[in-house]
């Protein structure tokens, strides 16, 4: 009991920081497709309500403390904008899980000056539609016949 509980928070935590983490994690654990889909969700969502609410005081404080010159145009940051323009919040919740941690994701809307009942519900569609893509995925993936030798 307590080894499943301990797999399961330490997939969990680990989705706090990197999103692709659940599926593999979840998948080599063993896990279900639900129950992949849920630990995926449930730590990027905990991670998106957590710097939601204090993203804003985190920016504020870096801004402080690394009060330094940099160049404001770069290539990152044009890409990021350039996604805004087009899609606007929509288009950076779908992009967090692919190019994007929770955190940068939810602190790119908080900067943005996104409301947070947008964050939460376009983060949270988002963190469904992408887990269960990669859950789905990672399971065809371990079906061929080649990891099923390499696995055990």
């Amino acid at each position: 009991m307590s080894e499943s509980l301990i797999t399961f928070f330490s997939i969990y935590f680990l989705c706090l920081f990197k999103f692709i983490a659940g599926p593999v994690l979840g998948a080599a654990a063993g896990y279900g497709f639900w129950l992949t889909m849920l630990v995926t969700v449930s730590g990027m969502m905990s991670s998106v309500f957590f710097f939601t609410f204090v993203g804003e005081k985190i920016k504020k404080t870096l801004a402080l403390r690394f009060n330094r010159k940099r160049t404001v145009f770069s290539r990152k940051s044009r890409a990021i904008v350039t996604l805004w323009k087009k899609y606007g919040e929509i288009g950076i919740a779908f992009a967090t899980p692919l190019f994007l941690t929770p955190i940068g994701g939810t602190l790119i809307l908080v900067s943005f000056g996104t409301k947070k009942q947008k964050i939460f519900f376009y983060m949270f569609w988002s963190a469904i539609i992408w887990s269960s893509i990669f859950s789905l995925s990672i399971e065809q993936i371990l079906r061929i016949p080649f990891f099923d030798r390499l696995l055990g």
